[in-house]
């Protein structure tokens, strides 16, 4: 408990992946947690209640948008830790309005209620997409906020960012304090999000904090659902024999952070005096190519044949390279990423062996190829 009170906290969207393990989370701190969660058959099938949500949690099962279920979730509660939302860049882009309702107008509702039933603190949970492109360097030394992604020109396919005069940039890790590039409707709602906490915690004598998270996997994750974290969606394809998919070359880069750590870091943003009215980026401060994870993860899975399948193509709204810069965590919460990711993958494999999962990822592409979003 690092010496902070116990209180009762509200986990919107606790019953998803990262919820269920901030749940647990709060729990072995000695807190009480009620969850709401609408349950969407997209993510948790058809179930009334996760087999691995602790039993000391309360689930109210109702969606976000509904005042009236918020007002009863909020009752007696200290904190709230905003997680419900709908999750994916690809599908954002077709399902502008149910991305734009849930998460925004969701998000919406959810203060709307709040400045009746005030908390201490509320902490949401943020992405690294309201980056678009990571942080670059020139060949000058100089840094360059608004890198562009490269065309397709003369039949050859240029996937990274360029300078003005055509030279390649180098990507660094991304800080704070990174210009937004907002490249798909699901980066923008988060970024909305953001906006709502900070604009009106303070006014109603709350205290916000956010959270930017990049790549969050472990066991847990809806594999079924290919709009989900890559690792997710290439440990279902492994699991039903098929070779991972990845988009354009397969170099773009990204920094994946166990869903554990990820607990903790919401737990200590949640406790924590200093990281009031604050927004962290959460990583592992290590990047790694989208290529590299497949086939680490398909040696963990134990297939020696799982070589991902690169298509060659890219989707509107998805960015070449963005890794954390993870200092400013570091310094407000003391937080460091402490899952080897290797360690991290081993356990994930074990986990996805007991599990079953529909391959839809061929049913997503055909959604976004018809809609003109994968060229």
């Amino acid at each position: 408990m690092r010496g902070a009170a116990v209180e009762k906290i509200l986990v919107t969207g606790g019953a998803g992946f990262i919820g269920r393990t901030v749940c647990r989370e709060l729990l072995a701190r000695g807190h009480a947690v009620r969850v709401l969660d609408s349950m969407i058959e997209q993510v948790h099938g058809d179930i009334e209640r996760p087999a691995d949500l602790d039993p000391e949690v309360e689930l109210i099962r109702a969606d976000v948008r509904n005042g009236h279920a918020v007002d009863r979730a909020l009752q007696g509660v200290d904190a709230v830790i905003h997680l419900a939302a709908e999750v994916g860049v690809g599908q954002s882009m077709y399902e502008v309005e149910r991305y734009t309702s849930v998460n925004d107008v969701g998000t919406a509702v959810l203060f709307e209620r709040l400045i009746d039933r005030p908390v201490r603190r509320v902490v949401t949970a943020s992405s690294m997409s309201i980056y678009g492109e990571g942080l670059y360097r020139d060949e000058d030394g100089r840094i360059v906020q608004d890198a562009e992604r490269g065309s397709i020109r003369d039949n050859q396919k240029v996937w990274d960012p360029v300078d003005r005069q055509g030279r390649p940039l180098t990507p660094i890790a991304t800080p704070e304090w990174k210009q937004p590039n907002l490249a798909s409707i699901y980066a923008l709602n988060k970024y909305v999000q953001e906006r709502t906490t900070h604009i009106m915690t303070a006014p109603y004598g709350m205290e916000g904090v956010c959270l930017r998270l990049f790549n969050v996997y472990g066991p847990g994750q809806a594999l079924s659902n290919p709009y989900t974290g890559v690792l997710a969606i290439f440990a279902s394809r492994l699991l039903n024999g098929q070779k991972p998919m990845i988009f354009e070359d397969g170099g773009q880069r990204r920094d994946f952070v166990h869903v554990g750590d990820v607990a903790r870091a919401f737990a200590d943003a949640l406790e924590l005096p200093q990281a009031a009215g604050g927004t962290f980026n959460i990583g592992s401060g290590q990047d790694r190519s989208v290529t590299e994870v497949a086939q680490s993860l398909a040696l963990a899975m134990g297939r020696n044949d799982g070589e991902p399948e690169i298509v060659g193509k890219a989707r509107t709204g998805d960015i070449r390279h963005c890794f954390c810069d993870t200092g400013k965590a570091e310094e407000v919460l003391g937080f460091r990423a402490r899952q080897d990711f290797q360690q991290g993958l081993a356990v994930l494999a074990e986990w996805v062996a007991r599990q079953t999962a529909d391959d839809r990822v061929n049913q997503a592409r055909a959604e976004l190829e018809a809609r003109g979003l994968v060229a």
